[in-house]
């Protein structure tokens, strides 16, 4: 099990879930800025099948702001991914990037605060599904 993720198993549909993980990110101010269908992108590209699984590119504008001011370079860490994926067995998960642990790789004292922040926001957005 990593540390680095918010992650929980949903009796849901694929679909439903995906549908379901996009109506709490908004509930917690985050828009999607991409979406990665990874099942279709990987048999597109290299012509190999693999089970539903999607990249959701979230961000909370506010946040990315004073994240920004406080490291130009965290850039390279956001948007903050959410993932919805089915399992051979039908199991369906979602998970979320935990920036209070995911952060910690700047060393930059000062985001302590925001990430606690987002990591309570997109926390609720995996609880509530």
């Amino acid at each position: 099990m990593t540390n680095y993720c918010l992650r929980k198993t949903v009796d849901l549909s694929y679909e439903e879930a995906v549908s379901r993980i996009k109506e709490e990110l908004k509930k917690e101010g985050f828009g999607v800025l991409t979406e990665i269908d990874v099942k279709m992108t990987l048999k597109k590209k290299i012509n190999k099948d693999f089970n539903k699984y999607i990249i959701l590119g979230a961000c909370n504008p506010e946040f990315a702001y004073q994240s920004l001011k406080l490291e130009e370079e965290l850039g390279l860490l956001l948007p903050c991914n959410v993932i919805i994926y089915e399992k051979d067995s039908g199991e369906v998960n979602v998970a979320a990037i935990d920036p209070r642990e995911a952060l910690t790789i700047s060393g930059n004292k000062n985001l302590e605060e925001v990430a606690k922040q987002v990591g309570s926001h997109l926390e609720r957005v995996v609880n509530n599904i």
